[in-house]
C-alpha cells in the first residue's frame, strides 16, 4: 500500500503550519490567515487532543484549503487505521519514540506521507537524522521536553536554532518549539527552514487558539520568508 505520494508541493516560500487545532473557530482562523498546513492532535494527554469524529469534521473544513496533518505519539495500528479511514490526513506527524523501522511500517501500512519529529537539546540529538531521513518525507525539529513532561511537544520551549545551521538537508525541514509571532522571523532567518510550526505560541491558554496571534504569526512568517526569497534572488 506504499504509494509514496509527494507530501507537499515544492515552494520557494517557507510553509506555515498551525498545530493543535481543536475547534472550528480556530480552524477558520488558521485558514483565513492563510496557513499552508493545519495540525490535529490525536494524543489524550495533550490539551489539544481531538477524537476521530472531531478530527474528521475539522479535516473536512480544511480539505482543499490547507494540508491536514495528524499528529500521533507512538500510536498503535488501530488508531492509525482509524485516522487513515476517518480523518484522511495528507501527512502523519510521528511525535513519539518511533524507530526508523516503525516509521517505515506506518508509511507502508497507511500509504500516507510521514513527518518524523525529533527532539533537540544539543548536537548529539542530530545523530539520528540520517536514519529517519531515509524513511520519512519530512523531518521536524522540536525542543526536547522537560524530564517530567507528559507529552513530547506543545510546551512553548525553544532550542538553540544555530544547531541546525550546518545540518545537511536530505529532506524538507520543519522548525518547531517555542515559536510565536514575536520570534518567528528571527527563527526563519537563522534556520532557513522549509516550514515552521506553531501551537502554544498562538494560544490564549493551553488548547485555546487566539485568532489575532494566528494572523500575526502568519503575517510575520510570510514577511521573513519573502525577505529570504528576495535575498536569494539578488
Amino acid at each position: 500500500m506504499d504509494k509514496a505520494p509527494k507530501a507537499v508541493p515544492s515552494k520557494a516560500m517557507v510553509e506555515i503550519k498551525i498545530c493543535g487545532i481543536k475547534d472550528l473557530s480556530a480552524m477558520d482562523a488558521a485558514l483565513k490567515a492563510g496557513a499552508d498546513m493545519v495540525g490535529l492532535v490525536f494524543f489524550p494527554p495533550s490539551p489539544r487532543n481531538v477524537s476521530l469524529a472531531e478530527g474528521a469534521q475539522l479535516a473536512a473544513r480544511a480539505r482543499g484549503k490547507a494540508l491536514v496533518v495528524a499528529l500521533i505519539v507512538d500510536a498503535d495500528d488501530a488508531l492509525l487505521e482509524g485516522i487513515a479511514a476517518q480523518v484522511k490526513p495528507d501527512l502523519l506527524q510521528l511525535h513519539g519514540k518511533e524507530t526508523p523501522t516503525r516509521v517505515r511500517e506506518v508509511r507502508s501500512r497507511t500509504g500516507i506521507p510521514v513527518m518524523k519529529a525529533l527532539p533537540v537539546a544539543d548536537t548529539s540529538d542530530l545523530d539520528a537524522v540520517p536514519a529517519y531521513a531515509a524513511v520519512a518525507e519530512r523531518i521536524l525539529f522540536d525542543a526536547r521536553p522537560p524530564k517530567d513532561a507528559t507529552r513530547p511537544g506543545g510546551h512553548g520551549r525553544a532550542f538553540d536554532w544555530t544547531l541546525l545551521a550546518r545540518l545537511p538537508r536530505e529532506k524538507p525541514v520543519m522548525l518547531s518549539g517555542g515559536l510565536d509571532p514575536e520570534n518567528v522571523a528571527t527563527a526563519i532567518r537563522t534556520v532557513r527552514p522549509d516550514a515552521v510550526d506553531v501551537s502554544s505560541g498562538v494560544e490564549q491558554s493551553p488548547g485555546v487558539k487566539d485568532a489575532s496571534r494566528i494572523a500575526a504569526f502568519v503575517t510575520n512568517a510570510r514577511a521573513a520568508s519573502a525577505a529570504l526569497v528576495t535575498e536569494k534572488a539578488s
